[in-house]
């Protein structure tokens, strides 16, 4: 079951406790927090995709071979406003005042 980030929001407004909790997808989002009836609101966060944040993942996905593999064209800077290509299908080289 997935996890879920509240706030706790005090009756001034200001923001309170930040707790997480567990519950299903479809069941309704906390109004109160569990334990103290407190007003709570969900915290929108973007989701955790497991394996893609690696290091060593990202180096291998944005790989000279794997970006050729891919169809894409990569550029490395060399000089101001001057791309030389270093693996695809494009142009050898772009200009800044191209």
């Amino acid at each position: 079951m997935p996890v879920y980030t509240y706030q706790v929001i005090h009756d001034d407004g200001s923001e309170g406790e930040v707790f997480d909790h567990v519950q299903g997808m479809s069941e309704e989002a906390l109004t109160e927090h569990p334990e103290t009836g407190e007003k709570v609101v969900r915290v929108f966060q973007s989701p955790h995709i497991a394996g893609t944040g690696h290091e060593r993942i990202q180096k291998q996905n944005t790989s000279d071979d794997n970006l050729e593999r891919l169809g894409f064209t990569k550029y490395v800077r060399n000089g101001k406003g001057h791309y030389e290509k270093h693996v695809g299908q494009g142009p050898e080289s772009l200009h800044a005042n191209d």
